[in-house]
C-alpha cells in the first residue's frame, strides 16, 4: 500500500482550485501573507476570479439549455500555477499500467498526485455511465493499494474507488489520458505582481470585450442582455420563446438530467452567492499582500453582490411556484449531501435527481400550464438580475478605483 501519511486535506470544493488547495495544504506549504495554507479563495482570485457568462443552447432531442458562468473559465488551472510560480512535474502515458505506476511514484515522493478523470465515469457521481457526456477534471489521489484508490474530490470526506474504475475515468479523453502532476511550493517573489495581474483580469472580463464570445455573453453587458431576454417576447433568444412556460422554464432554472440549471450555478462549490463571498475573501487577502486597504472596501462591495445572488435564488425558488420551490430545496440538499457525506449519500442524491425529473415531467400540467404566472415570474427574475447588475457595476468600479 502507498498512502500519504496523515492526509487530511478535504476542504477544496472546486475541481481546479480545490485540487490545488488540497495538494499544497497537505504538503504543508504556507502563504506568506497569512501563514496558513493557500486558501481556495486565494486560488480562485489568482485564476482570474469571478465572472459572469450567459449562454443559451438547444441540442436536437433535448430541452433548451441555459449555461451561466460565475468564475473565470479561460484555462484557470494552468493560469493559477503560472501565477503562483509553482513548478510541476507532469507524467503522462497512454497505458493504464504506466499511469498507475506514475501515481505511485508521486506518492512515494511524499507528494499528492493530481490526476485528470472523467466526472461522468467516477462511481461516486450520480450521473455515472452517461456515455454521451464527458468532463475531464483534476482530482487528488492520495493513496493506492492493489485494488483501491483514495481520492479527495470536492467532498469533505475521503472517497474510495476501485483501481479499475479510476483507470476507466482517467482514460476517457485522449488529451488528458492518464495525466498526473505533482506540485512544488509557489515562488513567493511572484505573488505581488501575479495578484495585480489577476485582479485586472477580473476587471477586464466584466468591462471589456471577452477573449472569446461576444459582449452579450460576458460581464456587465451580459447582465443587460439577460435582462432584456427575460421580457422581450420578439427575440428568438428570449425566455418566452427559448424557454417557454410549459417546457423550458423549469429546465432553465432547475436543470435537466446531467445539465445544471440556474440554481446549480448559484449554489455550486459550497458558496451560495455565486462565489462572490469567496472573491471577497480573496480581495481581503490581496489587501494584505499588496498593502492596499482600499481592496478591503472593494471586498465589502462583493459581499453585497453575494447577497443579490442569494436574493435571485430565492426568487427562482419562489413559493408562488411550488415545483420550483421544491426544486430549490432539493438542489440545495443535493449539494450539501455530497459535500458532507460524499459517496455515502449517493443513493439519496439519486433519489433527489429522480424527484427533480418527476417535477419536470409534471411541470406542463402544473405551473407550466399558467403562462401568465410564468410571465410574472420572468419579470421578478428580471428585477433580481437588474439588482445584481447594479450592485456588481458598483463593485467593479470600487475594485478599479482601488487598483488605480
Amino acid at each position: 500500500m502507498t498512502i500519504l501519511e496523515n492526509y487530511n486535506s478535504f476542504s477544496g470544493r472546486h475541481w481546479e482550485t480545490g485540487s490545488i488547495h488540497n495538494a499544497l495544504a497537505h504538503q504543508g506549504i504556507k502563504a506568506p501573507h497569512t501563514g496558513k495554507a493557500y486558501s481556495e479563495e486565494f486560488l480562485l482570485g489568482m485564476s482570474g476570479g469571478i465572472n459572469f457568462g450567459y449562454f443559451t443552447f438547444h441540442y436536437s432531442g433535448l430541452p433548451p439549455q441555459l449555461a451561466v458562468l460565475t468564475r473565470n473559465t479561460f484555462d484557470p488551472f494552468q493560469t493559477i500555477l503560472e501565477r503562483l510560480g509553482s513548478s510541476q512535474e507532469v507524467l503522462q502515458t497512454s497505458t493504464a499500467k504506466k499511469g498507475l505506476s506514475n501515481l505511485i511514484q508521486i506518492l512515494e515522493e511524499g507528494k499528492t498526485a493530481i490526476a485528470w478523470a472523467d466526472a461522468y465515469s467516477l462511481p461516486y457521481e450520480a450521473n455515472k455511465d452517461r456515455a454521451d457526456y464527458w468532463a475531464m477534471q483534476p482530482i487528488v489521489v492520495y493513496g493506492i493499494d492493489d485494488s483501491t484508490a483514495w481520492i479527495a474530490d470536492r467532498s469533505a470526506v475521503p472517497l474510495q474507488i476501485k483501481i479499475d474504475d479510476l483507470e476507466i475515468a482517467r482514460a476517457r479523453v485522449k488529451k488528458d489520458k492518464f495525466r498526473a502532476i505533482s506540485l512544488d511550493a509557489p515562488n513567493e517573489g511572484k505573488l505581488v505582481s501575479s495578484v495585480n495581474m489577476a485582479i485586472w483580469q477580473c476587471i477586464r472580463i466584466f468591462t471589456e470585450a471577452p477573449p472569446r464570445g461576444t459582449r452579450n455573453n460576458f460581464g456587465l453587458s451580459a447582465y443587460e442582455n439577460w435582462s432584456k431576454m427575460l421580457t422581450n417576447t420578439r427575440n428568438k433568444q428570449s425566455w418566452s420563446r427559448f424557454y417557454p412556460a410549459e417546457s423550458g422554464h423549469f429546465s432553465a432554472i432547475a436543470g435537466h438530467g446531467p445539465f445544471p440549471g440556474l440554481l446549480d450555478a448559484i449554489f455550486a462549490w459550497g458558496d451560495r452567492g455565486a462565489e462572490r463571498t469567496r472573491y471577497a475573501t480573496f480581495l481581503s487577502e490581496a489587501a494584505l499582500l499588496l498593502e492596499n486597504p482600499k481592496l478591503e472596501q472593494a471586498a465589502e462591495e462583493f459581499l453585497n453582490c453575494s447577497i443579490t445572488w442569494q436574493n435571485l435564488a430565492a426568487v427562482l425558488g419562489t413559493k408562488e411556484l411550488p415545483s420550483l420551490f421544491r426544486a430549490n430545496e432539493l438542489i440545495t440538499k443535493r449539494n450539501e449531501l455530497f459535500i458532507s457525506q460524499g459517496a455515502s449519500a449517493l443513493e439519496q442524491i439519486k433519489a433527489i435527481n429522480a424527484e427533480l425529473s418527476q417535477l419536470k415531467i409534471e411541470w406542463p400540467q402544473n405551473e407550466g400550464s399558467d403562462p401568465d404566472a410564468i410571465a410574472a415570474h420572468r419579470l421578478e427574475i428580471q428585477e433580481a438580475v437588474d439588482q445584481i447588475h447594479a450592485v456588481e457595476t458598483k463593485a467593479i468600479r470600487a475594485l478599479t478605483e482601488a487598483m488605480s
